[in-house]
């Protein structure tokens, strides 16, 4: 089988036809995060103190099971019959290097990422590898798994050249893996600087083309994948290379402006933010893959009577986008297939071990809003509010606003310190605790909770996705 690779404005075959991907991205498997499976803080941070509770062994033998039971041959065998055709999957370096034997390859890190790729394959499905986590973080977020808020990638040129060094070792092991759909470098960059990201971009372009001239690369703009305004004529530099924008909408969050109901007005802001996002590729003839997208739904231990009705909007939001997308012929990755029941197409069943075990913790990371996505704030706002009023009035009005502004406001950056990242810390230890006294054979058990035979299905969402294939099938079909 031959490669996709990118002409103009399409992804094409080996006969030039073009090839419209849609499906997926795997969150929160080989790069955890703590809405999607329930821990707080960082993924390293857990993977250290559950070490601490119940030793390496073990520690190991949940999250290798863990990795196992997330995505099956069952996993895959849903996904295609969905009409899906590509899955997303996201990495975290430390799977391949470690912080203190940097440069060192750890074979084990393919096991499951080889694993997945050759089930999806198996079911005619695409895959574009992304690495969601660099060393230092790439980017001011959790799920850099940094710990802070401060992207020391950018900070340290070592970071960096580890990242190339990576890509090489990932590109020579793919190299000749057809089924692999290309690579996605880094995901969601925030460089306020914004030029050490075209920089790192020439770099890793051309190390990973001198290794492995066939895979096409699919590059995320900067602050979170939403902005090219720096990239000026860089893309003549880059071939076989597709843009990744990440068109995630307000309307789609507790935090939305208004209910969403599909009017004229709220469409057309959908998509003016859309637009924005894609507007150097445009202009210059690029192809646009959107890496990221999608609401987050309510659930009804938290959310009550309101549960359907919220859904029911978020489920609108999500055609209206994908009414746009269709238009356009894009390429898309929703964010994301599997959870533990805030996004994910598949999630968690409630009476599984390791959602029991968990009730009551998880209830009190959603009040405490510890998590930063998707975050209802309602119940701890009489406590920070205090906080962000004594920064309103004691920094000058045009100080407020840090990078990356405008995607974080004052408000959103005293919650990612105040509350994901110093209130958190002190969960973690509380979340491993749950796992002392465990039996081998009850951790096993923990980590099956992910299993697809343990899951529930998000049917609204999977039906939109399946008549959306339907009807865009056949009119791809037609003359």
């Amino acid at each position: 089988m031959a490669y996709l690779r990118v002409s103009g404005t399409k992804i094409v075959d080996k006969d030039g036809k073009e090839v419209i991907l849609r499906g997926a991205g795997l969150g929160g498997w080989m790069n955890m995060e703590n809405f999607i499976s329930g821990y707080p803080g960082c993924e390293f941070q857990i993977r250290e103190a559950l070490a601490d509770v119940v030793g390496v062994e073990k520690r190991d033998l949940f999250f290798d099971k863990f990795l196992e039971y997330f995505f099956r041959d069952a996993d895959a065998a849903f996904f295609k019959s969905l009409g899906l055709n590509c899955i997303r999957l996201p990495f975290n370096y430390r799977h391949f290097e470690d912080d203190m034997n940097p440069r060192v390859l750890k074979p084990e890190g393919f096991k499951h990422l080889d694993r997945v790729i050759e089930l999806c394959a198996a079911h005619g499905i695409y895959t574009i590898l992304d690495l969601h986590t660099a060393p230092g973080g790439q980017n001011t977020d959790w799920h850099a798994d940094a710990g802070t808020h401060i992207a020391g990638f950018w900070l340290h040129k070592d970071f960096q050249d580890r990242t190339v060094w990576l890509w090489e070792q990932l590109a020579a092991h793919y190299r000749d893996n057809s089924w692999v759909a290309g690579y996605n470098p880094l995901n969601e960059p925030t460089d306020p600087y914004q030029t050490r990201l075209i920089a790192f971009y020439d770099r890793v372009h051309a190390a990973i083309r001198a290794v492995d001239p066939h895979h096409a690369l699919f590059l995320d703009g900067n602050t979170f994948a939403s902005d090219f305004s720096h990239f000026g004529d860089a893309h003549a530099r880059w071939a076989n290379t597709a843009y990744a924008i990440h068109d995630y909408s307000l309307f789609g969050f507790p935090a939305s402006p208004e209910p969403y109901v599909g009017s004229e007005a709220q469409r057309r802001r959908l998509r003016r933010s859309y637009d924005k996002k894609r507007e150097w590729m445009d202009a210059r003839g690029l192809c646009v893959w959107n890496g990221e997208w999608g609401p987050v739904y309510a659930r009804r231990e938290y959310d009550g009577a309101r549960t359907d009705a919220v859904n029911a909007e978020r489920l609108l939001v999500l055609q209206d986008q994908l009414a746009i997308y269709n238009k356009d012929r894009l390429s898309w990755s929703i964010w994301l297939y599997k959870d533990i029941g805030f996004q994910g197409m598949v999630h968690v069943a409630r009476e599984t071990p390791y959602m029991v075990l968990f009730r009551d913790f998880l209830a009190k990371k959603h009040r405490l809003a510890v998590d930063a996505w998707g975050a209802d704030t309602s119940a701890v706002e009489h406590v920070y509010a205090p906080l962000v009023a004594l920064v309103r009035q004691e920094v000058a009005p045009a100080h407020q606003e840090l990078y990356p502004a405008p995607v974080w406001k004052l408000q959103d950056r005293v919650g990612r310190l105040a509350r994901n990242i110093l209130v958190s810390e002190f969960l973690v230890r509380e979340w491993a605790e749950h796992f002392r006294g465990k039996s081998a054979a009850e951790i096993d058990a923990l980590a099956q909770s992910f299993a697809f035979e343990h899951c529930l299905h998000r049917d609204g969402l999977n039906k939109i996705l399946t008549d959306n294939h339907r009807v865009e099938g056949m009119a791809m079909s037609d003359p």
